[in-house]
């Protein structure tokens, strides 16, 4: 429902000012984001993210270092097989292609085969040419150029790769997958040197892999977490020491606005009760000196006299009035903001005043718009030289928005304030104690509009 009042208080007839159902009901108490809890919440967050960061590079460091231990496992044991079974084992006859050699090789390489440890075993001689292998029909072929690093072989040190066997002599091994080979020398008895190749199957390296792994990860993970952790007091320290100083701001700043507050509230009443009474009399005086004055010099001059007096008591009226801001309790807020449009109106100035449905505010929250409102009307009044204003308070994107606005002289609000003004700073302070944010838009010879808006979910803080 809407409620169009053209006379709220002392409004004057011209003004116009609009009501709608004020407020709506109240929502849940808005939620406690102290900036101890926002700041614990931010820690663990960023904690978080660089522990994962700090994960991954871990992880794979982890891998690459259980895979070469992985390797160099199946090194040693290649070459203590190559070296204490084979070695004793390769005799003339078997090089020569003796059956019964080669099923004595066969019996011995037989059971590390069968239990899967080793996938295939070639043994060569230096020129390529395979001399044994468990696939007898590989035996006596040569593949040209040995695929190993001759050098390197001969130094005992081995060679070892994990990858997809597909070379010409991997025809058996082509569609194994991923293999571990593995190349070591050794010298049979009275022979020259041979070498062992054997393949493994990668799950013997991967196997390592993730046992070294879960073994490393957790006590790396922990020493991470551990160490976030350490760093969470001082930051909680920290985050209360800042609170505590937005704390005792959001005080002093509250102890000077009720400093003011109070002092305006002195000064009105001194006016009012001195020297307003004061000038009232005089007033009185002069028009029963006027009346019964005979000479028309003298009447006219003390007409005079009367009707400059009467404006500046009129305007003393309005200077108390604006001084000593609306009962918020007795009025509420839109009302109390219609009477501070009251001044303005009586100077001739089209004014409006338009409240629109609002969420439920705090009389902290209120108290805000008003102070804010009655600084903005002050400057209106004192440096604007408007014809019009309007203010709205209303609900807009999720956030309580009150604006006003005036056709007024305005200044340039990219260089800041005017100089010697305060008013901007004032209720800056206000607002920003609330929670709220205060805009100033304003072009020379076009107008002035101050936006305050205060989020629904803003934390309420006594101004």
């Amino acid at each position: 429902m809407r409620r169009l009042l053209s006379h709220v208080g002392r409004a004057d007839p011209g003004a116009a000012v609009v009501f709608d159902d004020w407020p709506l009901p109240p929502p849940a108490p808005p939620t406690d984001r102290s900036e101890v809890r926002a700041a614990v919440r931010r820690f663990l967050l960023t904690g978080l993210v660089v522990l994962l960061v700090a994960a991954v590079p871990t992880t794979w460091w982890i891998r690459a270092v259980a895979e070469e231990h992985a390797v160099q496992h199946v090194l040693r044991v290649t070459q203590r097989l190559a070296t204490h079974a084979v070695a004793p084992l390769i005799t003339d006859d078997l090089l020569a292609g003796d059956a019964a050699a080669t099923a004595q090789l066969d019996v011995r390489m037989q059971p590390w085969l069968d239990d899967g440890t080793i996938h295939r075993i070639k043994i060569w001689d230096d020129e390529g040419t395979i001399v044994y292998s468990d696939e007898h029909e590989l035996v006596g072929q040569n593949y040209g150029p040995p695929p190993w690093d001759e050098d390197l072989v001969a130094r005992g040190e081995g060679v070892a790769t994990i990858e997809h066997q597909q070379a010409a002599e991997n025809s058996h091994e082509s569609g194994a997958g991923q293999l571990v080979e593995v190349y070591v020398g050794f010298v049979p008895a009275g022979g020259e040197q041979l070498v062992l190749e054997a393949y493994y199957d990668d799950s013997i390296v991967r196997d390592e892999q993730r046992s070294v792994l879960m073994g490393m990860a957790p006590a790396l993970l922990l020493t991470l977490a551990l160490f976030q952790l350490a760093q969470l007091a001082p930051a909680v320290g920290l985050a209360r020491r800042i609170q505590d100083h937005r704390t005792a701001r959001a005080q002093l700043l509250q102890h000077a606005v009720d400093a003011a507050e109070l002092e305006r509230v002195r000064v009105a009443r001194d006016l009012h009760d001195d020297v307003i009474q004061d000038l009232a009399g005089l007033s009185y005086s002069l028009e029963a000196q006027e009346m019964t004055a005979d000479v028309p010099e003298q009447r006219s001059a003390l007409g005079r006299s009367r009707t400059i007096l009467q404006g500046s008591l009129r305007t003393l009226r309005g200077i108390t009035t604006a001084l000593y801001s609306p009962d918020l309790l007795t009025l509420g807020l839109p009302k109390a903001l219609a009477r501070l449009a009251d001044p303005l109106a009586q100077r001739g100035i089209d004014t409006s005043v338009q409240i629109g449905p609002a969420v439920f505010l705090t009389p902290e929250q209120e108290g805000m718009f008003l102070k804010v409102a009655r600084e903005a009307f002050a400057n209106i009044s004192k440096h604007a030289h408007a014809s019009t204003v309007s203010l709205r308070l209303g609900v807009e994107h999720g956030a309580t928005v009150l604006t006003i606005s005036d056709d007024g002289t305005g200044f340039d609000d990219s260089r800041g304030s005017p100089e010697g003004h305060l008013g901007l700073r004032i209720m800056r302070d206000i607002a920003d104690a609330a929670g709220a944010a205060l805009e100033v838009r304003s072009q020379p010879g076009v107008g002035t509009t101050v936006l305050v808006t205060l989020p629904h979910d803003a934390v309420t803080t006594r101004l």
